[in-house]
């Protein structure tokens, strides 16, 4: 309960009435879309950032906890005010406050709507794709808290695979910006951790959220089977035909039934099981992606295969599909939601033992499944809501079903978080060492514990105790030949406080190099699943050689043949194909990390959905070493693209080649590069490439050649390789070692300006222009370090009004040590450095963030 003094002093801060205390309006707030209850003491509407401040101001003197409350659909009990406290109610922070059409991204309030920016932006030829069942009725700001999926998530992603940034509001009151609208800011990934981490982590005041071009068409097809099993054959098989549908939707007999009856959409009622396929892209690719699909589909069991013709049939299947839960009613009084996901090759299995834990407890059970990305939500009848025995028998199903899922080697929850809902089976899924390292994180965050207190950890974990009996050589190179060495042996050198780096190359005397090169092996490789888990040391060569015997590939490029798959995570170095498949951070499902304290820890699972606990494999991507080894990473596989084509045209100026190469990044769909090179006599090289689906590819080149006839341009020269990623890695490569390399980052809409700013900065200096990524690679050849710093500066200047960066990526030899790869901080260097004295207490890791 408040105190009196308390109520008088919040409803002085705030206008009557964004303030609720009456009981029987509390009421409304006092559970979400699930089962959980928890009264507030008070809910307060906030109207913007500034009260946001205040009201953590206000909760951090009294030790009064506060809970973030989107639009309530959570099915875990996330914005429950379990202990009490205050609920603050974001429904009128619901603002688009920026589109950026040109620059494909948005900035928008955390209680917009997830339907309304998707609608809005569409307009635009713009697409928001994270869909959650929720859309019509979910907040921007719910599904980053929760990193929400959908059903389109296979092809797509999910939400954290779209938030550029984000400024948060601590419990002390202190607001910080993470990200931003540029790509790739050299600082920890602390944006990654509040993605999915449940109002636990900060309040968010907005989201700079990142859009892809909506694609110009799409066909919607359903098939039947006889059962869920058989239907899920299908899902692995068109898997294996390396065929990427933009959605498969599972629903089994019972759902079907209760959906057709609910919305008419013609769903075959008879059939054990139905696929909702779609698939999307250029108008002309649509009957040839949609007939190899049905060539599959055909010899695995589907019969009576329907395609929507309209898009009125279409929209009637997706609002059956998204009607099923609140359909369910004419089955039963109310259901349990189950939420795992386990890999694909484990879906048949995991059904199957689904179907025995209810039968055996006389349940009845129906499923809804994100078949393409193994995430199933078996939905158990509560058919006596009175009766204790029933409800006792639904909740001892709902965990056996998720000792089931980890056993299968999936997660706790796909997309509905775990709350209050699933912290009991967190010991299920993390040890000690990696339940404590998420624990460090909330410290840095929420010393005090007052945000969304309760949630996510089923107690206070503490740091292991470690005793190792390891001598530590006093060699230059260690090389640890299994993740645990590597943790006994950074647990061993923290005691014996020697300063460690970690990578390849030589190190000053005094120091040790921590090597991965006898962690370089395949340590799983699962086609069918999607995805292969190679150590740290593996060449990003040797890992492409590998996969293109079955015609698959990680979408990463490296400018150098000795990067490797750490290296390249740890440094987050992008080449300009992030615009088709994202970052690298967005491939990586999983990884097996040495913190600099001896702790071991394993982030992620080899699946696509994934939220139970935090992120914490992005943090380590584009940490540079500081915060342990990176021995081992689960990366996302996708098949081969089916075909790649590159025109090149050249122009007289760069700032010509900018103005078409932002056009022509504004309407691409499946284009992977759009690069502008410095050639000879001031003349510029632009280099577009396109990839995917052949009639996409064919497609998006003719619209890109109208484009460039449009502003006078001679016929483009087309090739089929190198690719725009690929004369990216070259060109970098190929800079001189005793060259100064910087890149800059600004907002894509920004570039051009950017560019007219620090032209004549570059007129005798090499140059790369990544338009799509807003990103400059420059390489100068200054006289000395006094020129060289002037230089720099000359390039970083510009970019601190542009929300942008510039970080130094080669230091010539002569000048190591004297140049600092970033002169201004981040924001969040605060968080950044008590992160680091969690997790590396001894400071023993070296790196630029904390030791230039």
């Amino acid at each position: 309960m408040l105190r009196d003094q308390d109520k008088s002093s919040l409803l002085a801060l705030f206008a009557p009435v964004q303030v609720m205390t009456d009981l029987a309006e509390l009421v409304t707030y006092e559970t979400d879309a699930g089962i959980g209850r928890g009264l507030p003491d008070a809910v307060v509407f906030a109207n913007s950032e500034e009260e946001l401040v205040k009201l953590a101001r206000w909760s951090s003197e009294r030790h009064i906890s506060l809970v973030a409350r989107g639009a309530g659909t959570s099915l875990s009990g996330g914005p429950i005010a379990e202990q009490g406290g205050i609920v603050v109610e974001f429904a009128q922070m619901n603002r688009i406050v920026e589109l950026d059409v040109k620059g494909k991204s948005a900035v928008v309030e955390p209680g917009l709507l997830n339907l309304k920016l998707d609608d809005s932006v569409r307009k635009f030829g713009l697409y928001f794709p994270p869909d959650p069942s929720s859309q019509r009725a979910s907040t921007i700001g719910g599904n980053v808290a929760e990193n929400a999926g959908g059903a389109h998530c296979f092809k797509y992603g999910v939400t954290t695979n779209y938030v550029l940034g984000l400024r948060l509001v601590l419990a002390s009151g202190e607001c910080i910006q993470f990200g931003g609208r540029a790509f790739d800011y050299p600082e920890f990934d602390l944006m990654g951790l509040v993605v999915g981490s449940e109002g636990t982590l900060g309040l968010i005041t907005s989201i700079d959220v990142r859009l892809i071009g909506n694609p110009p068409a799409v066909k919607t097809m359903m098939a039947a089977f006889d059962s869920v099993e058989q239907a899920g054959g299908a899902v692995s098989a068109l898997i294996a035909a390396g065929l990427m549908p933009a959605t498969m939707e599972m629903m089994d007999q019972k759902f079907v039934r209760i959906a057709e009856d609910f919305a008419h959409a013609g769903l075959p009622i008879d059939a054990g099981a139905i696929l909702i396929i779609e698939v999307d892209g250029y108008p002309s690719s649509l009957n040839r992606q949609i007939e190899e699909i049905v060539e599959v589909l055909r010899p695995n069991g589907a019969r009576d295969m329907r395609f929507a013709n309209t898009a009125e049939e279409r929209d009637k299947i997706w609002y059956a599909r998204k009607s099923v839960p609140g359909a369910v009613s004419r089955l039963a009084p109310s259901y349990y939601l189950v939420d795992i996901t386990v890999p694909r090759s484990r879906l048949a299995h995991t059904l199957e033992r689904t179907d025995e834990i209810c039968q055996n407890l006389g349940l009845r059970v129906g499923y809804l499944l994100h078949a393409g990305d193994g995430n199933l939500h078996p939905m158990i009848l509560i058919e006596r809501l009175e009766d204790p025995v029933h409800l006792d028998a639904v909740h001892k199903a709902a965990a056996e079903i998720v000792h089931v899922g980890m056993e299968e080697r999936g997660s706790l929850t796909g997309e509905h978080g775990i709350g209050n809902e699933k912290r009991e089976f967190m010991p299920l899924m993390f040890n000690p060492a990696e339940l404590s390292a998420m624990w460090d994180v909330k410290q840095i965050f929420d010393p005090d514990g007052l945000l969304n207190p309760g949630k996510v950890f089923p107690f206070a974990p503490s740091v292991p105790a470690r005793t190792i009996d390891l001598q530590i050589p006093e060699n230059d190179v260690l090389a640890p030949r299994s993740p645990t060495e590597a943790a006994d042996l950074l647990a061993g050198l923290s005691a014996a406080k020697r300063r460690v780096r970690i990578g390849y190359k030589p190190v000053p005397s005094g120091e040790t190099l921590l090597s991965t090169s006898a962690l370089a092996q395949v340590i799983e490789y699962a086609p069918d699943d999607l995805f292969i888990t190679v150590g740290g040391g593996m060449r990003v060569s040797d890992l492409q050689a590998f996969l293109a015997r079955d015609h698959r590939w990680v979408p990463i490029v490296s400018a150098w043949p000795e990067a490797t798959v750490g290296g390249i995570l740890a440094s987050n170095v992008n080449a300009p194909l992030r615009m088709r498949y994202g970052s690298v951070r967005d491939v990586v499902l999983a990884m097996t990390v040495a913190l600099a304290d001896g702790r071991l820890i394993r982030a992620g699972r080899p699946v696509i959905k994934n939220v139970a606990g935090y992120d914490l494999q992005k943090v380590f991507v584009g940490s540079h070493g500081a915060l342990g080894l990176i021995a081992d990473a689960t990366l996302r596989l996708l098949p081969e693209p089916r075909a790649r084509r590159t025109l090149l045209v050249e122009l007289s100026s760069a700032s010509a080649g900018l103005d078409l190469a932002m056009q022509a990044a504004t309407q691409s769909l499946v284009a992977s590069a759009i690069i502008l090179r410095r050639g000879s006599f001031g003349r510029c090289e632009l280099t577009y490439t396109a990839e995917g689906v052949s009639l996409d590819v064919e497609a998006e080149l003719e619209q890109a050649r109208r484009v460039m006839q449009s502003r006078g341009m001679g016929e483009p020269r087309v090739v089929e390789q190198p690719s725009g990623s690929d004369r990216w890695a070259a060109a970098l490569g190929n800079v001189d070692p005793q060259m100064l390399l910087v890149r800059v980052g600004v907002p894509p809409k920004d570039l051009a300006t950017y560019f007219e700013d620090v032209k004549v900065t570059l007129s005798d200096s090499w140059f790369l222009m990544d338009a799509a990524g807003g990103l400059v690679y420059a390489a100068a050849n200054p006289g000395d370090l006094s020129a060289a710093r002037s230089w720099l500066e000359a390039l970083e200047e510009p970019t601190l009004a542009l929300g942008g960066y510039s970080t130094v990526m080669q230091i010539p030899e002569r000048w190591d040590g004297k140049l600092e790869m970033r002169r201004a901080k981040p924001q969040s260097f605060a968080l950044m450095r008590a992160l680091k004295a969690k997790w590396d207490p001894a400071h023993i890791l070296v790196s630029h963030f904390f030791d230039v």
